[in-house]
């Protein structure tokens, strides 16, 4: 009996049971050949009840939640939703990278509402610089750099006020419930 696997499925919704290790998932994920373990290896150490070595893998943390495995999936296994889950029990265990987390959704959040998307380069910076984690991950901007996934320069969207007014209107809910202003 695999408590682990039962505790992931039922708390993801995933039937991770059902992969059969066709690799899709991982074949189609943007940010797999930066990790130490793809997707699909990740679903075969939930399958085989390895929670220690899932806990303890920086890959789990690099995962952007773009639904790409889920729709490459011949079973539909989201493995974004099972990430949430194994990410959640590692912050719950203390786990020292999750620490820095927060800084991370941050600096996404901030580079959102200043140019109406991701500017991946400006983000990556800002979290470094928050987090005070500068040789982590060394090597892999300069890689993704070469293979044109980062640009110099933000774009801006079309629709950036609408973004902007987003941000302001939930500015104002959480004011509004006493919480944080990350504006």
């Amino acid at each position: 009996m695999n408590d682990f696997l039962e505790l992931l499925e039922a708390e993801s919704g995933q039937s991770i049971r059902s992969c059969y290790q066709c690799k899709k998932c991982s074949g189609g994920c943007p940010v797999s050949s930066y990790t130490d373990i793809r997707p699909h290896q990740m679903v075969r150490l939930a399958q085989l009840g390895k929670q220690e070595e899932l806990l303890a893998s920086p890959g789990i943390w690099y995962c952007t939640g773009c639904m790409t495995c889920q729709a490459r999936c011949p079973n539909g296994i989201n493995i974004s939703a099972i990430l949430d889950v194994i990410k959640a029990r590692a912050l719950r265990a203390g786990d020292l990278t999750a620490e820095s987390l927060p800084f991370f959704h941050d600096c996404f959040l901030a580079s959102v509402r200043h140019h109406g998307r991701v500017f991946e380069l400006g983000m990556v910076a800002g979290y470094k610089w928050r987090s005070k984690r500068w040789t982590d991950d060394k090597g892999l901007g300069a890689r993704m750099f070469l293979k044109g996934k980062l640009a110099l320069l933000p774009n801006r969207c079309s629709n950036s006020r609408q973004i902007r007014e987003i941000f302001q209107i939930e500015a104002a809910l959480r004011k509004q419930e006493g919480g944080k202003d990350n504006g």
